[in-house]
C-alpha cells in the first residue's frame, strides 16, 4: 500500500463506505468502543483517519473540542456533511506525518487506520507524540494474532486484500513493544469476528 494508491481506492470506497463500515457488526463494534469512554468538554480530541465521520455520529460531537484528519479528500467530504453546525476542525492530512505540536491531545482515536497506512509503526509513533501526558489512545482495528504466524490462507490473501486498501497482517504487539515506550496497555479486547478486530486502549505516562 502506498499513499497515492490509497487516494484512489478511498475515492472509490467513499460513496459506499458507510453502508459497509458504519452498519451491522461494524456499527455495533463502534458503539461498544465508546461505551466505557468518558469524554469531557475540556478534552482535546483527535480522530486519526476519520473517514466518512462514522464515529462522530456515535458521540455528542458538538459538545467537544474535536479535530479530525484524513488523507482522502473524498472521505472528508462525507465526514463534513455529518458536522451539521461546523464544530469539528477537519484537515486533509497524512496520519504518518501530522502537522500538530507535540502533546496536543487528551484523546487520540485511531479506528481502522493502522491497517490502512503504508507504515503502521510510523503512524503509531505520530499518535504517541501527539498525546498529552496521561492522555488516552483508543485503537479499533484488525490485527494478526499475537505470537503466531499468519495462517497460510491469510498469507495468500494478504497481497490481494492490500489492493483494496487494507492490510490483514499487521501485528500490534510488535508495534507496541518496539514503539510504545511511553504508553501503558490498559485494554486489549476482541471486539469482532472472533478477535480479528480488537479494541486497544493505551495511556501515556505522566511527565
Amino acid at each position: 500500500m502506498i499513499n497515492s494508491w490509497n487516494k484512489i481506492i478511498y475515492r472509490i470506497w467513499s460513496p459506499v463506505y458507510d453502508k459497509v463500515f458504519n452498519a451491522g457488526l461494524f456499527l455495533n463494534a463502534r458503539k461498544e468502543i465508546f461505551r466505557k469512554i468518558t469524554l469531557l468538554p475540556e478534552h482535546k480530541i483527535l480522530f486519526v483517519g476519520v473517514g466518512t465521520g462514522a464515529d462522530l455520529e456515535l458521540i455528542d460531537y458538538e459538545k467537544f473540542n474535536i479535530t479530525a484528519i484524513d488523507f482522502s479528500a473524498d472521505m472528508l467530504v462525507k465526514a463534513k456533511a455529518k458536522d451539521r453546525n461546523g464544530t469539528v476542525k477537519f484537515f486533509e492530512m497524512d496520519a504518518q506525518d501530522m502537522g500538530f505540536d507535540d502533546q496536543s491531545f487528551d484523546f487520540v482515536f485511531a479506528h481502522l487506520i493502522l491497517s490502512v497506512v503504508p507504515d503502521a509503526p510510523r503512524c503509531f509513533r505520530e499518535m504517541e507524540r501527539l498525546l498529552k501526558p496521561n492522555g488516552v489512545m483508543v485503537i479499533f482495528d484488525k490485527f494478526a494474532p499475537d505470537n503466531k504466524a499468519l495462517p497460510f490462507h491469510k498469507r495468500l490473501l494478504r497481497p490481494i486484500i492490500s489492493v483494496l486498501g487494507t492490510d490483514i497482517g499487521i501485528a500490534f504487539k510488535a508495534i507496541f513493544e518496539e514503539h510504545g515506550r511511553t504508553l501503558t496497555l490498559q485494554e486489549d479486547s476482541p471486539i469482532m469476528l472472533n478477535g480479528m478486530y480488537r479494541k486497544i486502549v493505551l495511556r501515556k505516562a505522566m511527565n
